[in-house]
């Protein structure tokens, strides 16, 4: 058995080189217009697809503007230092924080996702 999302991008194969960086997770299959990224042990996978006239979300939600439609969340050990990896690979801190344990963090195509500290 194996599950997963599909997440809408201009650009579908680096969106998911940059959260293959991120992660560390291993590019399982790309192809024009797809992109697969395989969590370890192959059961979970992130699907990125080739979106015609994508529009980004905006975060936070803006009456009239694209609104998230979902969201990815990593737990980390280190809050600042995982900011400050995903920074240097190309993700954007998003202005408004609505946690102090978490980081609302942008991704190179525009979508929002969480780093959230592990308390414990």
């Amino acid at each position: 058995m194996w599950w997963g999302t599909a997440i809408e991008a201009p650009d579908p194969g680096a969106l998911a080189r940059f959260y293959s960086d991120l992660l560390g997770w291993p590019l399982g299959h790309e192809e024009p217009g797809t992109a697969v990224l395989a969590a370890p042990g192959g059961s979970v996978y992130v699907v990125f697809q080739q979106a015609t006239g994508y529009r980004a979300p905006v975060w936070p939600p803006v009456e009239g503007e694209q609104r998230p439609m979902m969201h990815l969340d990593f737990q980390v050990g280190d809050l600042d230092a995982a900011v400050a990896d995903a920074v240097a690979r190309g993700a954007t801190v998003a202005v408004a924080q609505p946690q102090e344990n978490v980081r609302v963090l942008i991704d190179p195509a525009g979508h929002p996702f969480c780093l959230v500290r592990d308390d414990g």
